[in-house]
C-alpha cells in the first residue's frame, strides 16, 4: 500500500468564526480559550535566547500561568532554520463540538469539543518561508502542530530537530522514565535528563496536574523530551531521527493535558484519541475485544487445554507465543510454517487442528510473530493467517523511533486490517491514539508489566503516567510466585489497567487451576467499557477506578507503600436503584498472606460507601450488579 500521511486538511463539523481575543501579553499576541474558559493559549513573537522575533507560546489554567513563553520552531538540514525572524500574518479562529462512538473504549461515547486557532507566520528569508501553526484548546488541555503548504523552498526538506519547548513556571514534581518499559522516578523538572519518555506527568503543588504528550504519530520521528540548556524548569522536543517532508504536510500534535489533579487528568485522556483521524475501517464487526490466555507448551494438547480453559473461565482468545514457527530471533525462521523452536518445545503442534477446535467453541487463536519475520514476510503471512482462521497477530520487538520504522509499523497495522486481523504491538511502542483510526490495534506494550514483576509502587505510577496515552498490555498474573503484590491487587488490575485485549494468567497453565472461587471476578470482568470514573488516587500510592459495562459496575482499588484503609463512595451508581456488591479483598491486610482473597456481599446504592482494607501491596475488586439481575 502507499505510504500513509497525516491528514493535511483541517476538518470540522459545525464551524463558527469568532473574534480573536487578546490579553496583556504583547501587541502581536493571539489568544485562544477552551470552551469552558479554563485553558488559555497565547502565541506571540518575542526576542529570546539572543534571537529576534522568535515564535513563542504560553498557557494558563484557571488564570494561573502554567507555561511561560516557550519557543516554537524547527531546525532544517542543509537549509536555514525555522526558528527566528518570524512575523504573524494572519490568525483565524473556529469552534468544533461533536460526539463520536468508538468501536470500543473506556467510554461508549466521546465528546470532541475544542476551539481552534490557526496562525499563519513567515520568516525573514528571501523569499519568505511560510509556516502554519494550528492550536486547539480543549477543556482537557491544549495541543498544536506545525503544517506546511506547497511553496518554493519548502516543497521537500528534512527536519533535523524540533525546537518545541515547554517552559514551566516552577520546578514542579515530575514522574520521569527513560525507556518505554523502564521504572519511573519521582524527580523535578530540573532533574529531567535527555530522552525522557512521554507522556511526562507533572504535579504542581496545590494543583493543577499536567502531562506533556504526543498524538497522531504516524509518519514522523517519535518525540521524547530533554532539558533546555540555560533555561530553568524547561523541556524540549527530542526527535528519534530526521524527518523527510514532502509538502503539504502536518506534524504530530504536541499535547499538554491539564486538570485539577491526576485523577481528573486520567479521566480526560480522550484528548489523545480526539486528535487522531476517524476510523478508516468500513466494517468493524470482526474487531472483538476480549481476555486472552497464553499457550506456553506450544503443543496441540496444550492449545486444546487452553481453549477448554477459556470456555470455562470466560476468556475469548488463546495466544501462541514465540517459538511456534522457529527461533524468533533467527532470520531463517519461516512464519508461513509451523516449525517448532526445539529450545522451547518438543511438540507436537498441529496448529490447524487447534484452530478448528477453537473455532468450534467460539474461541479465537492469536499468534506471535517477531519483527524479523514481519519485516521479511508481512505481505505473505497476513492473508495466509486469515485463510488459516487466525484472529490476530502480536507484533514482537518492532523497531520504533525513527520515521522509517514509525511509518512501516502503522502501515503494517493498516495491512492487518485489510486482512481482518487484529494486532497487539510489542515491545517499546507507546500509543498516540492510532487505535481511533485503525481500531484493529487492540493493545500494545510500552509498559513495565508483569513480565518484569514490578513492585506495587511501580504499578501505582502507571495509571497516572503510561495509561494517560492509551491501552497497555500489562499481562496480569495469578499463580506465579514472582508476583510482588497480592492476588486481590492482580484482580483489581483487570479494572484499573485498560486493555481491550487483556492478557491474563500470563505465567500459568490451565492444569494449575482447580476451585479458586476468587477467579469468578476474572470470569465476569469485561475489557472495554461504557463509562469510566477515577474515584481517587495518588501517584505511586493508591488508586480506585470504577468502570461500567451495561448496568453493571466494576471497581478496582490498588495500593502500595503501606497498609491503608480507603473509603470508596459509590456516587457513580444510578440514584434510586438498589445493587448487590460482591467484594474481593485481601484476606490479611497485614500482608502476611499474599495469595488469600476473602469474598463478601453487601447491598448498596448510590449513597453507600465501601471500605477497602488494603495490604501494603494489596488491592480490592468489586462487581456491582443491579438487584434482580
Amino acid at each position: 500500500m502507499k505510504s500513509m500521511r497525516l491528514s493535511r486538511v483541517f476538518k470540522t463539523g459545525i464551524i463558527a468564526v469568532v473574534a480573536a481575543a487578546c490579553l496583556s501579553c504583547g501587541a502581536t499576541a493571539a489568544v485562544l480559550r477552551s470552551p469552558d474558559g479554563n485553558v488559555t493559549v497565547a502565541v506571540d513573537v518575542r526576542d529570546c535566547d539572543g534571537r529576534t522575533s522568535c515564535l513563542v507560546w504560553s498557557m494558563s489554567y484557571k488564570g494561573a500561568e502554567i507555561l511561560a513563553d516557550s519557543r516554537l520552531g524547527l531546525e532544517l538540514k542543509n537549509a536555514p532554520s525555522l526558528t527566528a525572524g518570524f512575523e504573524i500574518l494572519n490568525v483565524a479562529h473556529t469552534t468544533h463540538d461533536s460526539t463520536w462512538k468508538p468501536v470500543y473504549g473506556e467510554r461508549n461515547e466521546i465528546r470532541d469539543q475544542y476551539n481552534q486557532m490557526v496562525a499563519d507566520v513567515q520568516d525573514g528569508q528571501t523569499p519568505p518561508r511560510k509556516l502554519r501553526v494550528i492550536f486547539r484548546a480543549y477543556n482537557e488541555g491544549a495541543a498544536f502542530r506545525y503544517s506546511f503548504g506547497q511553496q518554493k523552498g519548502l516543497d521537500q526538506f528534512t527536519i533535523k530537530a524540533e525546537r518545541t519547548q515547554f517552559r514551566f513556571t516552577g520546578n514542579h514534581t515530575a514522574w520521569a522514565v527513560y525507556s518505554a518499559q523502564g521504572i519511573y522516578s519521582k524527580t523535578t523538572i530540573d532533574g529531567i535528563k535527555p530522552n525522557c519518555e512521554r507522556p511526562l506527568t507533572i504535579e504542581i503543588d496545590g494543583g493543577p496536574a499536567v502531562a506533556v504528550g504526543e498524538a497522531a504519530l504516524v509518519d514522523y520521528a517519535r518525540m521524547r523530551l530533554k532539558p533546555v540548556d540555560g533555561a530553568p524548569y524547561a523541556v524540549e522536543s527530542m526527535l528519534a531521527g530526521e524527518v523527510a517532508v514532502t509538502a503539504p504536510y502536518s506534524t504530530p500534535w504536541r499535547v499538554l493535558m491539564v486538570a485539577d489533579d491526576v485523577c481528573q487528568l486520567l479521566e480526560g485522556n480522550d484528548i489523545i484519541r480526539n486528535l487522531n483521524e476517524p476510523c478508516a475501517i468500513a466494517d468493524t464487526s470482526w474487531i472483538k475485544p476480549g481476555k486472552v490466555i497464553r499457550e506456553v507448551s506450544l503443543t496441540t494438547d496444550g492449545g486444546k487445554a487452553c481453549v477448554d480453559f477459556a470456555v470455562e473461565r470466560g476468556l475469548q482468545y488463546v495466544e501462541y507465543d514465540a517459538g511456534w514457527y522457529g527461533p524468533e530471533n533467527s532470520d531463517e525462521s519461516d512464519a508461513t510454517t509451523v516449525t517448532l523452536d526445539p529450545k522451547r518445545s518438543r511438540g507436537p503442534l498441529d496448529l490447524q487442528e487447534v484452530i478448528q477446535y477453537a473455532n468450534a467453541k467460539d474461541i479465537g487463536i492469536l499468534v506471535y510473530v517477531n519483527r524479523r519475520a514481519l519485516e521479511r514476510q508481512l505481505d505473505e503471512i497476513l492473508p495466509l493467517y486469515k485463510s488459516w482462521g487466525i484472529k490476530g497477530v502480536k507484533y514482537g520487538f518492532v523497531r520504533v523511533g525513527d520515521q522509517r520504522w514509525t511509518r512501516w509499523l502503522h502501515e503494517a497495522i493498516a495491512k492487518a486490517a485489510a486482512n481482518e486481523l487484529m494486532v497487539d504491538v510489542h515491545d517499546e511502542y507507546r500509543p498516540t491514539g492510532f487505535s481511533r483510526t485503525y481500531p484493529n490495534l487492540m493493545t500494545m506494550e510500552g509498559i513495565r508489566g508483569n513480565e518484569c514483576m514490578p513492585t506495587a509502587r511501580e504499578n501505582l505510577v502507571l495509571p497516572f503516567t503510561r495509561y494517560l496515552c492509551g491501552a497497555g498490555d500489562y499481562t496480569i498474573c495469578w499463580y506465579s510466585d514472582r508476583v510482588k503484590n497480592t492476588s486481590a491487587h492482580q484482580l483489581a488490575a483487570a479494572v484499573v489497567y485498560y486493555s481491550p485485549w487483556q492478557f491474563m494468567f500470563w505465567y500459568d497453565r490451565p492444569a494449575m487451576y482447580e476451585g479458586e472461587e476468587a477467579l469468578e471476578f476474572f470470569r465476569h470482568v469485561p475489557t472495554v467499557w461504557d463509562d469510566t470514573k477515577v474515584v481517587q488516587g495518588a501517584i505511586g500510592e493508591h488508586v480506585t477506578i470504577a468502570r461500567r459495562s451495561g448496568d453493571q459496575w466494576f471497581v478496582g482499588t490498588m495500593n502500595a507503600g503501606k497498609q491503608r484503609k480507603l473509603e470508596i463512595p459509590l456516587r457513580f451508581l444510578e440514584p434510586g436503584r438498589n445493587y448487590m456488591a460482591r467484594i474481593f479483598s485481601d484476606a490479611r491486610p497485614d500482608g502476611s498472606d499474599r495469595r488469600g482473597v476473602i469474598i463478601t456481599r453487601a447491598g448498596v446504592n448510590s449513597r453507600s460507601t465501601i471500605t477497602a482494607n488494603l495490604a501494603h501491596n494489596g488491592g480490592q475488586a468489586i462487581r456491582i450488579v443491579p438487584v434482580g439481575k
